[in-house]
């Protein structure tokens, strides 16, 4: 299938518990043949930026209410950690290795995620997935 794509590029804050608050760059993108994904990718200094993969709806969800349960929460705020006003979006991140929490702009956000719903309409979902070609994939790393 051929794969139509939307990405963004957001300054965030990592919010250090009992230390500063330290800015980074991420990258968001959302591609028509994995229609149910975001990929957000944050550069942090390394070679390779770190990749975590989430439901698009759970971004969307997060951005007018506390969402997620699990590894992945999103909820909006009115101001960011340390007072600075603005409209936040809270992304918290667990894994095994530990956790951590962004504050990202929510307009930017919501805009790159309109961009995305444009792109593959809430409901459209199945119809940008090819069924046969998962089935192979699935099959052929069994």
């Amino acid at each position: 299938m051929n794969s139509r794509t939307v990405s963004a590029e957001l300054g965030l804050r990592l919010i250090v518990p009992q230390q500063t608050i330290v800015p980074l760059v991420a990258s968001l993108y959302y591609a028509s043949d994995d229609p149910y994904a975001i990929r957000i990718a944050f550069h942090v200094g390394l070679d390779e930026p770190v990749e975590w993969i989430f439901s698009r709806d759970l971004l969307a969800a997060g951005v007018e209410a506390r969402e997620g349960l699990g590894d992945v929460r999103v909820w909006p705020s009115a101001e960011a950690e340390g007072g600075a006003p603005g409209q936040v979006l809270n992304i918290e991140l667990s894994s095994p290795f530990g956790q951590a929490h962004f504050e990202a702009p929510a307009r930017e956000v919501a805009d790159f995620l309109a961009r995305a719903y444009r792109l593959v309409p809430a409901g459209n979902e199945t119809d940008h997935v090819d069924v046969d070609a998962e089935l192979t994939d699935l099959l052929r790393e069994a």
